[in-house]
């Protein structure tokens, strides 16, 4: 028979169980995190098997939670020393636990928030105040969000090979996270693709790895000291890290060789003509618009189809554009801003100003909102001299 647990009155004992595993050495942030496991723990077992002492059974677990996680992270940390001193050529071997934390982190049982916080926290080493920081969100919120999944992913084994796949749309999902917190996720998630990079020959692990540093090297140009948004034409292009670009050319023009074409390596190709354009008006759009049909083709994805539709403008004038533009559903992300910008370069201020306005309501960050509420602003003042 099971009794009701008072989750509160668990979680009361939380600074008392803390304090003792920090006077027996554990550092702070493990300590919690090791707490937070053993609090899952007794939420599970304490309803069927409740303990004579609570507190000293919470010390008991979450001490061998902080030892267990000690010694997997010393292990990890070998690992790495070792690949760093004598990085094996060709694919990894199957016994590689390392790359198996890449396939487990990104297991289809999970949600992608939930996928992506597991790599970090696994594979990459960061506490789970780091996470949550760079998440933006409470630590308590994370510790658990980790906890179920490592509880989902408990258990499951490696009978079939990995889906490269999942793991690098992770890795991806990573990427996109920004610049938050005092962990930078971009830099992050660059380290952890060349780590999967030099454990296993795939081209669109490379093709990843190139796209991530093609972005990447356009960062310092991308806002201003206040954090406004500057657009790619505007961007200086000085200030781009050169020799990130010709990393990541080279990596990409080796994985295309292999004529293995995957999306990322489409999308790399992009941001390697992007960045190779000595100036905005020099940049090929025509080989951007062929690039954005390979990558539709791969993906039949509608945003790739609005990316084509900005290139289209830009290759063949704004009507050209906005015809491709007519095709797609209006509901898509950033379709209003698209729209908007088009209809400017068409000499349609009224409306793109309108536009402006509208896909700034929509925007998915202030910085964006602040960057389509100015555009709107300015079209409206050259409308009104």
């Amino acid at each position: 028979m099971t009794t009701p647990i008072d989750e509160a009155r668990i979680r009361g004992l939380t600074p008392g169980v803390l304090t003792v595993l920090v006077r027996r050495g554990a550092d702070f942030a493990a300590a919690e995190d090791a707490v937070q496991d053993a609090l899952v723990e007794a939420v599970r077992v304490w309803p069927a098997d409740p303990p004579r002492d609570p507190k000293g059974w919470l010390v008991t677990v979450a001490w061998r939670r902080f030892l267990d996680a000690t010694r997997s992270d010393t292990a990890r940390r070998r690992r790495e020393d070792l690949l760093d001193q004598e990085p094996a050529p060709g694919p990894a071997p199957s016994t590689d636990d390392t790359l198996q934390l890449y396939f487990l982190c990104a297991h289809p049982s999970l949600t992608p928030s939930s996928a992506v916080a597991l790599t970090l926290r696994a594979v990459g080493g960061l506490t789970t105040r780091q996470i949550a920081q760079a998440y933006l969100v409470p630590e308590a919120t994370m510790a658990q969000r980790i906890s179920r999944a490592k509880r989902t992913v408990s258990g499951v084994r490696f009978d079939q090979p990995g889906d490269v796949a999942t793991v690098l749309r992770v890795l991806y999902l990573v990427f996109n996270e920004g610049y938050s917190g005092d962990v930078d996720l971009v830099a992050e998630a660059i380290r952890l693709t060349r780590r999967l990079a030099a454990a296993i020959d795939h081209p669109e692990v490379a093709g990843l790895l190139a796209l991530m540093l093609l972005h990447h090297a356009r960062r310092a140009a991308r806002t201003e000291p206040d954090g406004s948004l500057v657009p790619l034409a505007e961007q200086d292009r000085g200030r781009w890290d050169t020799s990130a670009i010709a990393e990541g050319i080279g990596i990409l023009q080796e994985a295309l060789a292999r004529d293995r074409l995957g999306e990322f390596q489409a999308q790399a190709a992009v941001a390697a003509l992007h960045a190779d354009a000595p100036t905005a008006e020099e940049t090929d759009w025509v080989q951007i618009v062929e690039w954005y049909e390979e990558l539709a083709r791969l993906t039949d994805s509608p945003v790739v189809r609005l990316n084509r539709a900005v290139a289209v403008g830009e290759a063949d004038g704004p009507r050209a554009g906005l015809a491709a533009l007519a095709a797609l559903d209006d509901s898509l992300p950033r379709y209003s801003a698209v729209a908007a910008y088009l209809h400017e370069r068409d000499g349609d201020l009224a409306t793109a100003a309108r536009l402006y306005a509208e896909a700034a309501r929509k925007a998915p960050n202030l910085a964006e909102r602040d960057h389509l509420t100015r555009q709107a602003a300015r079209l409206n003042s050259r409308r009104s001299r």
